[in-house]
């Protein structure tokens, strides 16, 4: 079994003093990089959006961050703005070893969401991880990041469903919990047979 470790989401937007703070976000690195030499591969998401994106509230006039809209895909949640293209927020933490495989962004197209790794939030349109992992031969993927209830959780539904033995590593991810959604997310996940370790 050719194992890899997926990194999510370990930006300074996610961590304390960013747009979209994830509590204790930035307590991850140190335990990510610690993981690292233990995996045949190691890929790390980043959260990559246009100025304007659909996601965030300030493109929706008369709204504010956390409510959501209903787009052509669904229910969206709207976000502070975050992880703007070649901003300090978009760069990866300071602390956070970067020297992975292979670096996935998603979120770049301005009309959808994307908070898994490997679809956006259409659940359609892939953003190639699938396929690089199969070209690789890894079946088994541990994931750590940011944040547990929303792209590490959406990234181990799919992984479970295209077929991956999935981990999470609890320890080595923070959540939002916005309204009860990390509950959620952890029963969501273990139905689906993702193995959580605390």
């Amino acid at each position: 079994m050719t194992e890899a470790l997926i990194v999510i989401d370990v930006q300074n937007d996610f961590c304390p003093g960013g747009a979209l703070a994830v509590p204790g976000g930035d307590e991850v690195a140190a335990l990510i990089n610690a993981m690292m030499d233990r995996f045949d591969a190691v890929i790390l998401t980043q959260d990559w959006h246009p100025a304007g994106h659909s996601s965030f509230a300030s493109s929706h006039p008369g709204k504010a961050p956390f409510d959501t809209v209903e787009m052509p895909y669904g229910p969206q949640v709207l976000w502070p703005d975050h992880c703007v293209q070649g901003s300090n927020g978009a760069d990866f933490h300071q602390d956070l070893r970067t020297g992975g495989d292979l670096i996935i962004r998603k979120g770049f197209r301005p009309g959808i969401d994307s908070y898994s790794g490997f679809f956006e939030n259409d659940q359609t349109t892939p953003t190639g991880l699938e396929g690089y992992l199969r070209s690789r031969g890894i079946t088994a993927l541990t994931l750590a990041g940011l944040a547990t209830d929303f792209c590490v959780a959406f990234t181990a539904l799919d992984a479970a469903r295209l077929g991956f033995s999935v981990t999470v590593e609890l320890a080595a991810c923070r959540a939002i919990d916005l309204d009860g959604s990390l509950q959620a997310a952890l029963e969501g996940m273990a139905s689906e047979g993702v193995n959580l370790q605390p």
